[in-house]
């Protein structure tokens, strides 16, 4: 057992020291965790992202306080009271909103920084696949919150999107899910209604951020043992430059501190992002509310063109050129799809795309092909656009049957 100062007074630094031993945790996760030197402002998006949620916490946690989760009261309540007649409501509204839609920003920046410079291999796979699983976290978050404001589109979303959900698993996931009723058992009732509203603002402002939270501190402890990767893939010998530094020899060493060094570094990333933040909050919040959202939900009047947020667009658009039970087995690839890549990429090799040969050109065409799911996914479908969905549907699905063809005979530059 360990020992204690009996003399120590009460929550003073040797008392608190005994009990928590604050200056170890401080030691193992600030002070002696390496980072490499030769990395870029694209490695602060991991606290860009954690400073983003907390403040979609504090904000939703405000607006929690006016936001009533009736069919016959939310929209108004979201419209009306939070908007109009709560002190700075809007504001807090508009955080919200923005934050919510900029989260997803950095999340796509993030991921695609880790598969340009080969981040999700050399051991870090739980590196990836955690940060892949708080990917479908935030979405089943963002989605549960579209539904709150109970407008045009929240309802005509949550009837599409339990729809797929019942299709799914009425044609391939057989067994105690393969029932009639299975969708009415998902919503509560025949169509979105009271049931299901509640069930969407329990799992957006109680399970799904407690979920979030966890995976976080997962994705976290992921870092410690294979540490970051840097943006050259040099194979850093973290012990030995930790002693470097440690004696001195910073110059020499290959790695700084987490703390201090490398979080004001990621602290002015921040410093910057916030000013870009507040300026769309104040200035362009608009690009983060949908105008059909603000007619009330009318389950006999539907909108001439049902589509998601941005965020969800190139996702939706693999799903709605094809007949539907194609469809379903496009969009289900699609959401695996990224978290088979440590697996899929059979190249040992650990650097820049820049420096990979066709993994470069695959990496170009797999963004330039989900800006353009994204693009499509917001126009309504038609004789041209449906075609060229299929197309760049098809593509981002032969890109990753291709990725381990590319990369099984790459070699090191």
């Amino acid at each position: 057992m360990a020992h204690f100062d009996e003399n120590a007074k009460p929550f003073s630094a040797k008392w608190l020291e005994e009990r928590l031993a604050v200056s170890e945790v401080m030691r193992v996760l600030a002070l002696e965790y390496w980072i490499p030197k030769n990395i870029n402002f694209l490695w602060a998006m991991g606290m860009i992202l954690a400073a983003t949620f907390g403040i979609l916490v504090v904000s939703g946690i405000f607006l929690l306080m006016y936001y009533q989760p009736d069919v016959k009261t939310a929209f108004d309540s979201v419209n009306y009271i939070i908007m109009t007649e709560v002190g700075y409501g809007w504001l807090w509204r508009h955080i919200h909103g923005v934050a919510a839609s900029v989260v997803f920003l950095i999340i796509y920046i993030h991921m695609f920084t880790g598969i340009y410079y080969s981040s999700y291999k050399r051991g870090r796979e739980m590196i990836w696949l955690s940060g892949m699983l708080l990917f479908v976290l935030f979405s089943a978050e963002a989605f549960s919150g579209y539904m709150l404001p109970w407008g045009q589109m929240s309802y005509w979303a949550g009837m599409v999107i339990t729809n797929l959900f019942g299709g799914f698993t009425q044609d391939f996931a057989g067994g105690i899910a393969n029932f009639p009723g299975f969708v009415e058992w998902l919503r509560g009732d025949y169509v979105p209604a009271q049931a299901f509203l509640t069930r969407f603002f329990m799992l957006h402002v109680f399970l799904m951020p407690l979920v979030i939270i966890g995976a976080i501190v997962f994705h976290f402890a992921s870092l410690r043992i294979p540490h970051v990767n840097n943006q050259d893939g040099d194979n850093v010998d973290f012990e030995e430059s930790a002693m470097l530094y440690k004696n001195g020899m910073k110059k020499e060493s290959q790695v700084i501190p987490f703390q201090p060094v490398f979080l004001s570094k990621d602290v002015f990333v921040m410093g910057v992002y916030f000013i870009l933040f507040f300026y769309l909050v104040f200035f362009h919040f608009e690009f983060a509310m949908d105008p059909v959202n603000f007619d009330p939900a009318d389950g006999l009047k539907t909108p001439a063109h049902i589509y998601p947020e941005w965020y969800f667009l190139w996702s939706y658009e693999i799903l709605r050129p094809f007949p539907f039970n194609f469809g379903l087995v496009a969009f289900g690839f699609a959401q695996v799809a990224f978290f088979l890549l440590p697996f899929l990429d059979k190249s040992p090799v650990v650097a820049p795309a820049s420096r990979r040969g066709l993994f470069n050109i695959w990496f170009w065409v797999m963004v330039a092909d989900m800006i353009a799911l994204t693009v499509l996914g917001k126009l309504p479908p038609n004789d041209t656009f449906t075609p060229m969905g299929k197309v760049a549907a098809s593509i981002f699905i032969l890109l990753f049957i291709a990725l381990p063809f590319i990369t099984k005979n790459e070699k090191k530059a």
